[in-house]
């Protein structure tokens, strides 16, 4: 799957407070709001509250929400920087998912009960300097360059067989930017950790958000 751009700015930065890990109650909490959100933005019914609940979720942080029907991707949109709180980020993502990833046409009240969510909460971003610094399976990377920006998510390098060259190369490409654009000059690359989780739906099967293979005029 491909994730779709990201929404604000990306500042460079060396690593920043890592944020305390989501308790189990906390990820279904998140989850129930993801879902009420798409719910709500494909009834017309009034949205979910992002405010209340657990202090921890009111803390700004960086998130994606991908949708997938039967397995398969329908619906991948995410915020990297932490300019809202995570229960924000995660309501507001969800709905846009469900109705305005252009990859897709909009979700319908009759697929909600086929709808699996998956959510990926995002630590702050530090840039790297080295790609040796770049753990397969742990770090998702970003590639910016002015307006440009591709970012992949942890798991899609272990879903895919990337090594670290080729991982840095689809985040680049997923950045519309040519394939040196690093090593000339004037591309950022950055990297995050991130906690995935899901509601899960038994067999299903799929690739896993941001991944490049399986979308349909993915940008980044």
């Amino acid at each position: 799957m491909s994730a779709p751009p990201a929404r604000g700015s990306t500042a460079r930065s060396s690593r920043g407070r890592a944020l305390p890990p989501l308790t189990a109650e906390e990820r279904r909490a998140l989850l129930h709001l993801a879902r009420l959100a798409v719910v709500a933005r494909i009834t017309g019914v009034a949205p979910p509250d992002p405010a209340s609940g657990e202090a921890r979720l009111r803390e700004p942080q960086g998130a994606f929400v991908t949708l997938q029907l039967d397995g398969d991707l329908h619906g991948c949109i995410g915020m990297v920087d932490p300019v809202r709180p995570l229960a924000e980020t995660v309501a507001h993502c969800a709905a846009a998912a469900a109705t305005e990833d252009p990859r897709f046409p909009p979700l319908l009240k009759n697929q909600v009960e086929q709808l699996s969510i998956q959510i990926t909460a995002l630590q702050p971003l530090f840039e790297v300097h080295d790609p040796a610094e770049i753990v397969l399976g742990r770090h998702g990377l970003v590639v910016a360059r002015g307006d440009h920006r591709g970012v992949l998510l942890p798991q899609v390098a272990v879903e895919h067989g990337f090594d670290v060259e080729a991982f840095v190369r689809e985040t680049v490409r997923k950045a519309g930017l040519p394939p040196d654009a690093i090593s000339r000059g004037g591309a950022a690359l950055l990297a995050f950790e991130a906690e995935t989780f899901s509601e899960g739906t038994p067999g299903a099967t799929g690739s896993g958000p941001g991944s490049p293979l399986r979308s349909r005029g993915a940008t980044g």
